[in-house]
């Protein structure tokens, strides 16, 4: 069997591409990983937060209420409202201000996270989340007519982890047509191609507290995206500890009784804003999100708890025996 296995960093995470056979008349497994490889650096360069020349800075910066936007801004904008409408609000991606005040100003690629279990002995009670009532998100409009998006001056867009997602969604598109593939931007995971329902892959989700392998999905298409406070935590400068998921109506780290949320869905836009949605509503609410297509839920304990169609136990045949 040909194919191609690529990995490499970008937008903050680890990237890995597999390709298996070409259909007829498409490029080789070598050549769509490269391509795909290109599209990953154009899209962090266009949709950074942490690169100042990029078209995302560019525009929370334009003090005009509408402005010019490219194609892929205004994907991106459109999947991030898609994503709070979806979450009711949880997944905010106007909260800039309120992560670069926690101590997510800068790219914190590199730089060695705390550790997870200090993090939870020293955090406040736990409470589920809650969406912010400003709903900031509410304000942009996307025009495609126009090519323009507006909303107020001064009202910032965060891509975030849904631009992992997207971006793992655009590559799929173009990997239409070959027997296998599989797109990681950083645990958002898109899988499909012609033969996967005859060879499913195998997806392996790691605990946030041990590191070590929780659970093995065995996927055929779709997406999957695991969201874990275990990914980005740090000290501020008061000796609190914060990570990246926020709780949009207090702007402040969200300790829920979750350390890490797995989702499954048609979509890896979709598994991302489930995932997060998840981690962000605790325990309960988790359940209530994932409930549909399924997923893993890890407690503040160390416990895993599988949820929806994932909880169900497998199904044993027998042999039918001959009429006797």
């Amino acid at each position: 069997m040909s194919g191609r296995d690529l990995r490499f960093d970008a937008m903050g995470s680890h990237v890995r591409l597999l390709v298996d056979e070409p259909g007829p008349g498409m490029e080789p497994p070598e050549a769509a990983v490269e391509l795909a490889r290109g599209f990953v650096v154009e899209f962090e360069a266009a949709l950074s937060r942490f690169m100042p020349g990029s078209e995302l800075c560019a525009f929370n910066a334009d003090p005009r209420r509408c402005v010019p936007a490219s194609d892929l801004l205004r994907a991106a904008v459109k999947s991030g409202i898609a994503a709070a409408g979806r979450s009711a609000g949880l997944v905010d991606p106007t909260l800039i201000g309120e992560i670069e005040a926690a101590g997510y100003g800068e790219s914190r690629t590199g730089i060695p996270g705390a550790p997870l279990a200090e993090a939870l002995a020293a955090a406040p009670a736990r409470r589920p989340a809650q969406p912010s009532p400003r709903a900031g998100w509410r304000q942009f409009e996307v025009d495609d007519e126009t090519g323009t998006i507006c909303r107020p001056p001064g009202l910032r867009f965060d891509t975030g982890g849904i631009g992992k997602g997207l971006a793992a969604d655009l590559i799929a598109r173009r990997l239409d047509g070959y027997s296998r593939y599989v797109v990681d931007c950083g645990g958002d995971i898109r899988i499909g191609g012609t033969q996967i329902r005859a060879r499913p892959h195998e997806i392996y989700v790691e605990h946030p507290l041990t590191g070590e392998r929780a659970h093995v999905l065995r996927l055929r298409s779709g997406g999957v995206a695991t969201s874990g406070l275990n990914v980005r935590i740090w000290r501020g400068a008061d000796g609190s500890y914060a990570h990246h998921l926020l709780d949009p109506s207090t702007g402040a780290s969200a300790w829920t009784g979750l350390i890490g949320a797995t989702a499954l869905a048609s979509t890896t836009a979709e598994a991302e804003t489930l995932s997060k949605a998840a981690l962000l509503s605790g325990p309960d609410g988790g359940r209530e999100v994932l409930a549909t297509r399924g997923g893993l839920l890890v407690h503040d304990s160390g416990w895993l708890g599988r949820v929806g169609p994932l909880s169900a136990p497998p199904t044993i045949r027998f042999p039918a025996r001959a009429a006797a």
